[in-house]
């Protein structure tokens, strides 16, 4: 694994915990970040010994690990882009942002503090999202005269619908962690001192189900989404037929026959 300024990588019992850490930007993304982030995941998504990734945000300055999940993305570099610099700052984010939405492996956002702007567009583009009691959700973008950049304006409406995602762009009001559960934006709320023991507890309950088979899922869902019922069906039928040419379904289903535990090992 290679060394990067502004991520932590730590690896155990099958799970990546990736830290963004830029504490003097509150782990705001800059360019630099963003090929860190998808260097990192691209090796990721090679390891056989990780079966989940939870991306959660370093400490800042003063030892704080609740103060900033991401506070967004890096309005310094940004100030004098010009149009062209800025869609390719756009599609630059688009890169690691897809790796977490498509990558075999579940990816789960633990976060911690603000996730705001580009730190909400990178939480949405996990799998699934719980969230620390402190955690701040926001797209301030209009604010600033410019709109989301890193899939906000699709990801959010997608996740908590058409008018919810509208009301929060166009005013730029942030809502606390409570609200975003009540809303759909995240899966669980749990107290701070908690936030990566139960992204860790979920992340072992995934790793004991069949990987190969958790990774078939997640692509029949993302594939599915935007299809046709149909056609959509039709793919989730070619899945399940692939999933019963493995091992680990041999295993699961004679185990289920045999009242016994199975031991599933697929990738």
């Amino acid at each position: 694994m290679g060394t990067y300024q502004n991520l932590k990588l730590e690896v155990e019992d099958e799970i990546a915990v990736l830290y963004i850490s830029r504490p003097a930007a509150l782990n705001a993304l800059n360019s630099e970040t963003l090929d860190e982030l998808k260097d990192v995941l691209t090796e990721i998504e090679g390891r056989d010994d990780v079966k989940v990734v939870i991306l959660t945000g370093g400490p800042d300055k003063k030892d704080n690990p609740y103060k900033s999940f991401v506070a967004g993305a890096d309005i310094a570099e940004m100030v004098n882009f010009t149009a062209a610099e800025a869609r390719a700052f756009g599609e630059k984010a688009s890169v690691p942002f897809f790796l977490l939405n498509n990558m075999r492996q579940v990816t789960i956002a633990a976060v911690n503090g603000f996730a705001l702007g580009g730190g909400c567009e990178i939480a949405m583009a996990c799998d699934i999202r719980i969230a620390a009691d402190n955690a701040t959700f926001g797209q301030p973008e209009t604010g600033l005269g410019i709109i989301p950049g890193f899939g906000g304006t699709q990801r959010l409406a997608r996740l908590v619908g058409m008018g919810r995602a509208k009301e929060m762009i166009f005013t730029c009001d942030s809502i606390d962690a409570e609200e975003a559960y009540r809303i759909g934006l995240v899966n669980h709320v749990v107290a701070k001192e908690e936030l990566l023991d139960s992204a860790k507890a979920m992340a072992k309950k995934i790793i004991s189900k069949g990987s190969y088979a958790v990774s078939l899922a997640k692509a029949a869902i993302n594939n599915g989404y935007d299809m046709d019922i149909k056609n959509a069906v039709e793919m989730e039928a070619n899945l399940f037929g692939v999933a019963c040419s493995t091992a680990d379904k041999k295993e699961g289903m004679s185990a289920f026959l045999e009242r016994r535990a199975a031991d599933l090992k697929d990738f």
